[in-house]
């Protein structure tokens, strides 16, 4: 195979994936827009195809947690304020919400908090070593509940055997969503991944670790469901 098409191949695969959100045209306020411009050159790790070295990002040796879809970082910022021992990697692509993370990051004087704003299956892909994950969140990703977008959701075979990929043995992928269909589909396809072994029969309480958001309470008040699914990689 010569360069030139070695090359166009690669660039063929990058652009294959669905991609799971659409960069929604919304309002930035001012406070979200200061503390993206002065908060990204501290704690966003720009995208770069590459292995990152996420020891050197962050400056010490600790577990690394990976929270893809940070929303608008409250419950994110909030994890990592109270588990310091570890490391958490957090991506999100809506500049608000990573407007609002960084303001959680400045205010709650976190250090072990950095930022990716890109696509998750890209920065998961390319910059990610594989075994270098303690554990991954993925908290009420978009479920894309109309049968002709549901080819767009993040919870798809690939990406979870790649998400696996990038766990180290006995690291975990927990997933959570208040869509009970969804909720099905993110079960059967964790437990049709090989590489993962499901830490309870099927669904499993809210781990301690993972908030109570204010919109979830509300929904819970109303007798909405919320399904969590915690998944480890095998030994």
């Amino acid at each position: 195979m010569s360069e030139i098409d070695d090359e166009a191949t690669v660039s063929a695969r990058r652009a294959a994936h669905i991609r799971s959100f659409v960069l929604r045209q919304g309002r930035v306020s001012d406070a979200q827009r200061r503390f993206h411009e002065e908060g990204m050159p501290r704690w966003g790790v720009p995208y770069r195809p590459g292995v990152l070295d996420l020891d050197a990002v962050f400056g010490r040796s600790a577990p690394k947690i990976l929270e893809i879809g940070c929303g608008m970082g409250e419950t994110t910022a909030t994890i990592a304020a109270a588990h310091p021992q570890n490391d958490y990697l957090g991506i999100e692509v809506h500049t608000p919400g990573v407007g609002s993370l960084l303001k959680e990051i400045a205010t709650r004087e976190l250090s072990n908090l950095r930022v990716i704003q890109h696509d998750a299956v890209e920065v998961v892909r390319d910059m990610i070593a594989p075994g270098s994950l303690s554990g991954i969140h993925i908290f009420f990703p978009d479920p894309w509940p109309k049968k002709r977008q549901q080819k767009r959701r993040l919870i798809q075979p690939g990406f979870v055997g790649l998400l696996a990929t990038r766990l180290a043995p006995g690291g975990y992928l927990h997933c959570a969503t208040d869509w009970e269909e969804y909720a099905v589909q993110m079960l059967a396809v964790l437990s049709a991944e090989p590489l993962l072994v499901n830490t309870a029969k099927d669904f499993t309480p809210r781990p301690p670790y993972r908030p109570q958001t204010k919109f979830e309470t509300r929904g819970l008040k109303l007798g909405h469901g919320v399904w969590d699914v915690v998944f480890r990689r095998r030994a």
